[in-house]
């Protein structure tokens, strides 16, 4: 322990230790410090990485896959292999980052009700196959950190009431007012279980067979810290800190945002990085946009947050036909420092959240959409807020069915045009990309899981059998074909353009309600190298006079989707869904 604190500069030192006095006041922040630190055993060159955050985390070659460990099937092979004969023979190196979901031993809600965070799931394969996979790019795997299974050893223990568990729950009197709580859920909030000192009344954010865990005690912390150390071990170099909003419970609050959970992930980002300057924390805190935001800190908590409003902006634009809602927003993004960044998706294996953008759509505006989903087979789930009526909290729908067709015409034949002209925008916007497997497959609702499972979700969490999916693949008349290439050949042309770096200039364009049109361009280069973004987001073919260009975009220029020259100067013709990279010469 000492030989650590040694070798450890003060600046570490001083950065955890002063955390932890703020976390845990009272307690003797200089031996949890040591601690914590020991547990990371820091290298000089981490160090040094970690004082200065000066190591560079992402570039425009980064695309990440998100995925459940068995997404995909085959006979005779565990999953986890199956996915990496994909990412083998049909990815390739298109995805720099995967994200395979919680693939612990779990008891419910697919995953996110961990019972062993030390085990991978025996169905699923073993340390060796998250390893193998590890090789092949930077993983991305789940810190369920907000809550436990109710199975898991930690909560067995608090029943029986011996260590350790005994004191890891949040317990309540249920007299308390928790009328403030913020949660997603409608179920009963607080559960009684019965323990050796009487019946203890526990906090379940999300349900039942979860159970919060208590971060005010700090033996809760230095659990997590190891399973990190274990994590980075196995090579897991980016951290999804799923919940994380809900970590710290202060009775008469809404329980979400505390300022102790900011601090909480601060010094989990400081630890990490300590140990791997290259590792990365990303929050996955699905709440209204302004709040997401807050998790950037001041460049010094997480270097990446989900960018949840896009997904119900993108969508709503897409089967409207009008560009406004989500130009507007675009404006108001604000610049990201150089050490963070938006994780940008449509799809994941949740829903279309709606709470991001709850204080920009009208009422009407999200009954019209959640009414045109439910015509293409999608559920709403909601959410309760302090004992009203249940509220919308997310549609759930595969992003392929999602696209059928507009609130002008219910089912049209520009479902595949839809689809893609949806996801080049995301590819092009400022931020690392992310894809779902089911948007890359072009997969759509599976009913049956849905019904088999009651659970709305379920129906975007299909699970392939790969020989099947190898077949469709093959065929070039089927839309699962046409998805899946298209994308990759989009993938491929971003990976190559210096003005789709996570970080590179953003600027967006009112030209009309029917394009979605930004420019991107990295600082160092230049307008030379700017890239002009156009997407028409209609069902019709539309003409862009060249007074409605930006000045700088009226000269000549070559698509890099289409790979053909444009006369700008001329105006601009797109067909419906039609997208252009542009690329002035």
């Amino acid at each position: 322990m000492n030989n650590i604190t040694l070798k450890t500069p003060t600046c570490l030192f001083d950065k955890v230790r002063t955390k932890l006095e703020t976390i845990y006041p009272g307690q003797d922040a200089d031996t949890l410090a040591r601690k914590t630190i020991a547990l990371f055993e820091p290298t000089h060159e981490s160090l040094d990485a970690g004082c200065t955050s000066a190591t560079p985390l992402w570039s425009e070659k980064d695309i990440a896959l998100l995925t459940y460990g068995n997404s995909l099937v085959e006979k005779d092979n565990r999953p986890l292999r199956t996915l990496d004969r994909f990412l083998a023979e049909f990815t390739h190196d298109r995805f720099s980052i995967v994200h395979i979901l919680p693939f612990f031993p779990y008891s419910s809600d697919d995953g996110f009700a961990v019972m062993d965070y030390y085990t991978v799931n025996p169905s699923l394969g073993d340390w060796a196959d998250i390893r193998k996979i590890a090789g092949r790019c930077r993983l991305m795997a789940d810190l369920v950190v907000n809550h436990t299974s109710s199975r898991t050893r930690w909560f067995e223990n608090f029943q029986k009431g011996i260590h350790p568990g005994k004191d890891y729950y949040v317990t309540v009197d249920p007299k308390s007012d928790l009328s403030q709580v913020i949660r997603p859920r409608t179920s009963p909030l607080l559960r009684e279980v019965a323990t050796p000192d009487g019946p203890r009344f526990v906090w379940c954010t999300f349900s039942h067979d979860q159970v919060d865990l208590d971060f005010k005690n700090p033996a809760v912390l230095m659990e997590f810290l190891s399973i990190i150390r274990y994590y980075l071990d196995n090579g897991i170099q980016i951290f999804r800190l799923d919940a994380v909003a809900f970590l710290w419970k202060e009775i008469c609050t809404t329980c979400l945002h505390l300022g102790q959970t900011h601090k909480m992930v601060k010094l989990m980002r400081t630890l990490i990085q300590a140990h791997n300057p290259r590792a990365i924390i990303i929050t996955e805190t699905n709440v209204p946009a302004r709040e997401n935001l807050s998790y950037f800190g001041i460049g010094d908590e997480a270097q990446v947050i989900y960018n949840f409003p896009l997904p119900p902006f993108l969508l709503n634009t897409m089967v409207t036909g009008n560009s406004k809602g989500i130009t507007d927003w675009l404006k108001t993004m604000p610049d990201t420092l150089e050490s963070t960044t938006c994780l940008n998706f449509i799809a994941s294996h949740d829903g279309i959240g709606l709470r991001p953008v709850e204080d920009y759509f009208s009422r009407q505006e999200m009954a019209q959409l959640i009414d045109l989903m439910k015509a293409f087979g999608g559920r709403t789930s909601t959410r309760a807020i302090n004992g009203y009526q249940p509220t919308p909290y997310e549609i759930n729908i595969s992003l392929w069915d999602a696209m059928k067709g507009t609130v002008h015409c219910r089912k049209d034949h520009f479902q595949t045009e839809r689809f893609i002209c949806a996801h080049t925008i995301m590819l092009g916007l400022k931020g690392i990309p992310a894809i779902y497997i089911h948007s890359l497959l072009g997969t759509e609702n599976d009913y049956d899981r849905r019904e088999n499972l009651q659970s709305n979700r379920a129906v975007n969490r299909h699970i392939w059998n790969f020989p099947d999916l190898c077949e469709k693949l093959a065929d070039p008349g089927d839309h699962h074909h046409q998805v899946f290439f298209t994308l990759c050949s989009l993938m491929d042309k971003r990976k190559q353009q210096t003005a789709f770096h996570p970080n590179a200039d953003q600027t967006t364009f009112n030209i009309n309600r029917k394009v979605v049109a930004f420019q991107r361009r990295p600082d160092e280069a230049g307008n030379a190298f700017a890239l002009f973004c156009m997407h028409n987001i209609t069902d019709q073919a539309i003409t862009i006079p060249p007074e409605d260009l930006p000045g700088q975009w009226r000269q000549t220029g070559v698509d890099l989707i289409s790979e053909k020259t444009v006369q700008l100067g001329t105006g601009l013709d797109l067909a419906p869904y039609q997208s252009m990279w542009i690329k002035t010469t």
